[in-house]
């Protein structure tokens, strides 16, 4: 596909490691479709990737830029994939809205990076202004098209793609039976606690050594010294300093996406990896020991029929994916997510469309905007990144 006779040009803005994975599928579908993709990352509003990170999302350079400069550049792109937290999106968009954009302008393409626990209404109002927002489930599509309507603008900016890193369809379960490798999928900021992160991992050994013929692995959500979006306070490695851990059990930092090739098991609160297990055909216990609750994510799990404490886990009584949980990530879609999403751009490319438009131009959003400009958005002014370690490579790196 050409615009105006010239590849299209694509930019990519990301600030954390998941924001990346999020980008590395969409950047190899467009890719395969002729369209040349250049990857950001915003030096001064917060962000922080180390250079394993990078090369962990299959990425050879990430450029460093100055929220200005990356204004400067979406204006100037055909397609803009922004891959970061809600209030910068709302403010990309609010920073293109007051240029003075030639026809038609670029598309510009926003989503979750992982299944909403939170603020999913907010969530969804910071993205509405984009011409492709990335929809992740069936049930967020409905929320967000009540919300729309609710609201005064239209809703034909949503589109149920699903996360661009899941297939189409999940595999089936891979064996039965006990496990032999189990996964501990970590989360930054689940549990807060100091005492509840603790007793996870007590638990976890526990679990261990109850089962010694078991291979347990702790996936740390990042490294020592690394960061991401949620910031960690107690790592596993800084908790578990100076415990006699059972030989059975040890921390990995290897990608999940490559661990979740070897193990039948993957235990965690309330992480995406969940999903990324279930579309791989690894059975999946999410732990509810510390109980269900806003404030551990897992409130959005409830139906999903995979909801388990530490005591059913060690006597193998696991549950069983639910269908419809299961169907509202999945089901509808003959087409990689990915694809789906850049089909998408490539329709409103094609079309000269730009449903963001009719949403700028709606009442709320001209009353939100006007008292953001007034008052301080929520995003605040630009701050000073986190250090942004980028790798440079000659080759890119998959």
């Amino acid at each position: 596909m050409t615009v105006s006779g010239k590849p299209p040009q694509v930019l990519l803005v990301a600030a954390f490691d998941s924001q990346l994975k999020w980008c590395a599928p969409l950047r190899t579908a467009l890719e395969s479709r002729g369209m040349v993709c250049t990857t950001v990352a915003p030096s001064d509003v917060s962000s922080a990737l180390s250079d394993q990170q990078v090369a962990d999302a299959g990425f050879a350079a990430v450029e460093p830029m100055s929220w200005a400069a990356i204004v400067r550049a979406a204006a100037g792109s055909d397609v803009v994939v922004c891959s970061l937290a809600g209030p910068l999106v709302q403010r990309l968009c609010r920073d293109l809205a007051a240029l003075p954009l030639p026809a038609p302008g670029p598309v510009l393409v926003s989503g979750w990076v992982g299944i909403i626990i939170e603020k999913i209404t907010a969530g969804y109002l910071d993205r509405a202004g984009t011409d492709v927002v990335a929809v992740n489930s069936g049930a967020d599509l409905a929320h967000f098209s009540q919300v729309a309507a609710a609201l005064g603008f239209p809703d034909d900016h949503l589109l149920l793609a699903g996360l661009p890193f899941l297939s189409t369809a999940p595999a089936p379960v891979r064996r039965s039976g006990p496990p032999r490798t189990v996964l501990w999928a970590d989360q930054p900021t689940v549990p807060t606690s100091k005492a509840e992160r603790r007793y996870v991992y007590e638990r976890l050994i526990d679990y261990a050594r109850r089962h010694p013929d078991r291979e347990v692995l702790l996936k740390p959500r990042h490294r020592p010294g690394e960061d991401t979006f949620h910031r960690m306070k107690h790592h596993p490695a800084d908790l578990l300093a100076g415990v006699d851990l059972p030989p059975n059990l040890r921390l990995d930092y290897t990608p999940i996406t490559t661990l979740l090739e070897r193990v039948d098991l993957l235990l965690t609160v309330s992480s995406t990896a969940c999903l990324e297990a279930v579309d791989r055909g690894v059975r999946v216990a999410l732990v509810a020991d510390l109980g269900v609750h806003e404030r551990y994510g897992n409130q959005v799990l409830i139906d999903s029929g995979l909801l388990r404490t530490f005591e059913q886990v060690g006597d193998d009584d696991l549950g069983t994916v639910s269908p419809a949980w299961r169907e509202s990530y999945f089901a509808g879609r003959d087409r990689p997510p990915a694809e789906v999403v850049v089909d998408r751009v490539e329709k409103l490319l094609a079309s000269e469309e730009r449903p963001s438009r009719a949403v700028w131009d709606s009442s709320y959003v001209r009353g939100v905007w006007a008292a953001r400009a007034a008052v301080g958005g929520s995003d605040g002014p630009p701050r000073r990144s986190r250090p942004v370690r980028l790798l440079i490579r000659l080759a890119r790196r998959f």
